[in-house]
């Protein structure tokens, strides 16, 4: 059994604590609203007052925040991680964020003797409750190793991918095969619609071809059904290819698809569509 902290409970943070806590570790978990904790602290966990109190506890500290700036506020921030973490104990971050950004934050803990892995994970909220996300690792094998098995409680695929700021690099490189193809699914589903066909069909036969994707799976019924409610709001994604196309700057490579995927979504972020599943995309281009 571990000590450990989740910090962070939102969509992905709160099941990965339950399992956490169904995997036999003693879990102490922070968020900033009390009815974000309320449930995980029913179900066994202890709730601390910041995240210094909650890593003081622990000897492994996962965070699951919005972006860059979240976990730099959160880990080196006033009554951050950084102040409470004992040495040589293990920060895991599973947040979305720029690789700079996750070495300098893992430098910074390195230098106060705290190891840090950036581990960002992939699947959505159904796969987190099951227990079943693949996560992409940065930072020392090692010490992958170590925590390995507070990681199995909710990731299946666990890869170590290389040094600190790779798994946010592989997460990148996730993103962009995610949003690129949900916007193929909604030019799909929009061409069947007007060209007087099933939509459905087409979905159902092209996902037995090489035009199969998980996103065409996914998110094509959301857009033949208009439902745009769904868990993975659309924000989130508009931020992921941010990070994207920065990183596509600093490395002088062209990226067209992902560039033209960032237009649709912006125009859905202006058209108050921020909190709407990324399916939404489709109204976009249905005008």
């Amino acid at each position: 059994m571990a000590h450990v902290a989740v910090i962070g409970l939102g969509a992905m943070g709160a099941p990965m604590a339950r399992n956490l806590l169904k995997g036999g570790h003693a879990v102490t978990v922070y968020a900033r609203r009390a009815d974000a904790m309320a449930p995980l602290i029913a179900a066994g966990a202890e709730p601390a007052s910041s995240p210094a109190e909650a890593a003081s506890r622990s000897d492994v500290t996962i965070t699951m925040v919005m972006d860059t700036r979240s976990v730099e506020e959160v880990v080196l921030g006033s009554r951050g991680i950084i102040e409470g973490a004992k040495g040589g104990s293990v920060v895991i971050d599973h947040s979305t964020i720029e690789p700079e950004g996750a070495r300098k934050v893992a430098a910074t803990l390195e230098a106060r003797g705290i190891h840090m892995l950036d581990a960002p994970v992939s699947g959505g909220v159904a796969v987190a409750e099951a227990g079943t996300l693949s996560i992409m690792v940065g930072g020392d094998e090692a010490t992958l190793e170590r925590v390995r098995p507070v990681l199995a409680c909710y990731g299946q695929t666990i890869v170590h991918i290389g040094p600190s700021g790779s798994g946010q690099v592989a997460k990148a490189c996730n993103q962009i095969c995610t949003i690129v193809n949900t916007l193929g699914a909604a030019e799909a589903m929009l061409m069947a619609e007007r060209a007087g066909v099933d939509p459905t069909k087409v979905k159902d036969v092209v996902m037995t071809g090489f035009g199969a994707s998980r996103m065409l799976d996914l998110q094509a019924p959301k857009m033949i059904a208009r439902n745009f409610e769904g868990k993975v709001e659309s924000r989130l994604h508009y931020k992921d290819i941010h990070i994207v196309l920065d990183m596509a700057r600093a490395l002088g490579i062209e990226l067209p698809a992902s560039s033209a995927a960032a237009r649709v979504l912006a125009t859905l972020q202006e058209r108050g569509g921020a909190r709407r599943d990324t399916a939404a995309v489709f109204e976009i281009l249905a005008g």
